[in-house]
């Protein structure tokens, strides 16, 4: 029997139908118009103080390469909704507006825009859906990473989510925005040649089971290795592997051989006994090289409990809570016109009315170097501080090349550490507490716009 597979979707009908019922109305209509649309958030979830915008490099190659095939045109055909001349202008669709946007790494809050989009309606508005899903994903993770990454303090991190991910492309993703975020290294090995993150990960529980004896497992693993490595212990009694690690340690050392044990990987039970007790036994057997990684189900609260209570740990590995962000899996995360054809455009709609005009975000600093506070301004606005949005795309094309993810990960660090001090708590803000963890405020000449604005 022939099994017939679905091919990944991927191309320009990755979008929701309504996109395109616009879309046709318009053309209909002939609004051709200039459009400026806007990305933001809502709000924050209530353990969030920031977030990381992320997915800007995927959006930009998205919109590049945004083109509607022979096939996907014949399937719209055989809907009967659309006339031929729209679908003939969907044929020669090229997108030819611009794009400005927080460059990745950069920390935001609740309503500031963080990226805007200036163009023709119609093709303003088959973004729409495409670019929230590619930038809500990445920002999710890597905003959920930064968690994690103030809450080791300084302490190795590794991305082991892949397996629980949402799909392949999901790993690939959590694995960048992750990096980008601060963690040290990936298990997925697709992230490691795509991007050049470091890749980390040596064995699994099965190969200790699937020898009769757990030292020789640990010996024939070790011999199979060109380097140091990293063995799991925690498969029968974590104790014992301890001691017979700390065994195969000295030997190797007493050979001068270069394939040394680099770590010992505890990835069940009370993580916090375990790690004093294995340090306690490799530190009495002469072992106070070998490191200690700590994995099985942490997220970041975990992670700052550990550290904060003393216990001997070197790294972590963190995959569910970090891949799905288990704790706060979505963002009210939107994409709203602002002004159409010269005009100021707003929604009302209560709970989510939104601010009108092109806008720009600009954050202050005091005089210890930190953030102090961001205003809303209008696009055209000279205001004080630094100006978040910069241009990207024009006329359709980016206006540079890619960066180096390296480069992103290191600005990251340095935004984040320039947020105030009450910003990087990990705990949540009370039931009901609704108030901004940061001054967001904005310009005189905004508030005039929504108060004049329909």
């Amino acid at each position: 029997m022939t099994r017939t597979l679905t091919p990944p979707a991927a191309g320009a009908l990755l979008t929701d139908l309504y996109q395109l019922t616009m879309a046709h109305a318009y053309f209909e209509e002939r609004m051709h118009e200039t459009a400026v649309f806007e990305l933001f958030v809502r709000r924050l979830p209530p353990a969030r103080r920031f977030l990381l915008a992320a997915g800007l490099e995927r959006a930009l190659e998205f919109v590049e390469a945004l083109r509607f095939t022979a096939q996907e045109l014949e399937f719209l055909a055989a809907q009967g909704s659309f006339s031929r001349p729209f679908l003939d202008y969907l044929g020669a669709f090229r997108f030819t507006g611009s794009m400005h946007a927080m460059p990745e790494g950069t920390p935001f809050f609740a309503e500031e825009p963080i990226l805007r989009v200036t163009a023709p309606i119609i093709e303003a508005q088959l973004l729409e859906s495409r670019l929230i899903n590619i930038v809500h994903f990445q920002t999710l993770i890597a905003s959920k990473a930064a968690r994690c990454v103030i809450a080791a303090r300084g302490r190795r991190l590794i991305d082991f989510g892949m397996r629980r991910a949402h799909e392949g492309d999901a790993s690939l993703f959590a694995a960048r925005a992750a990096y980008m975020a601060g963690f040290d290294a990936t298990a997925t090995v697709e992230a490691g040649r795509r991007w050049g993150i470091p890749i980390s990960g040596t064995v699994a529980h099965s190969y200790i089971e699937a020898h009769d004896d757990e030292e020789q497992a640990f010996r024939s693993f070790m011999g199979s290795r060109d380097g140091p490595t990293t063995l799991l212990i925690d498969t029968y009694d974590t104790a014992r592997a301890a001691e017979k690690v700390a065994r195969l340690q000295r030997e190797l050392s007493a050979q001068g051989c270069a394939r040394g044990v680099e770590a010992v990987r505890i990835d069940s039970g009370d993580l916090g006994a375990e790690a004093r007790q294995v340090r306690r036994i490799l530190d009495e057997h002469g072992c106070p090289e070998v490191r200690i990684a700590l994995s099985g189900g942490l997220d970041e609260r975990q992670i700052e409990t550990l550290v904060a209570s003393g216990v001997p740990v070197d790294a972590f590995g963190v995959g569910t809570a970090l891949d799905v962000s288990a704790d706060a899996p979505a963002l009210d995360m939107a994409y709203k016109l602002q002004m159409y054809a010269g005009r100021p455009r707003r929604k009302r709609s209560p709970g989510k009315a939104t601010w009108p005009g092109a806008k720009q975000v600009f954050r202050e600093h005091g005089s210890d170097g930190l953030a102090a506070r961001d205003r809303i301004a209008l696009a055209g606005e000279s205001c004080e501080g630094t100006p978040l949005l910069t241009e990207a795309m024009r006329d359709g094309r980016a206006v540079a090349a890619s960066r180096p993810l390296q480069a992103i990960r290191s600005d990251c660090g340095r935004l984040v550490r320039a947020l105030p001090p009450h910003l990087l708590r990990l705990d949540e803000r009370p039931s009901g507490d609704s108030s901004p963890t940061y001054p967001v405020i904005r310009s005189p000449a905004v508030e005039a716009l929504a108060a004049g604005t329909r």
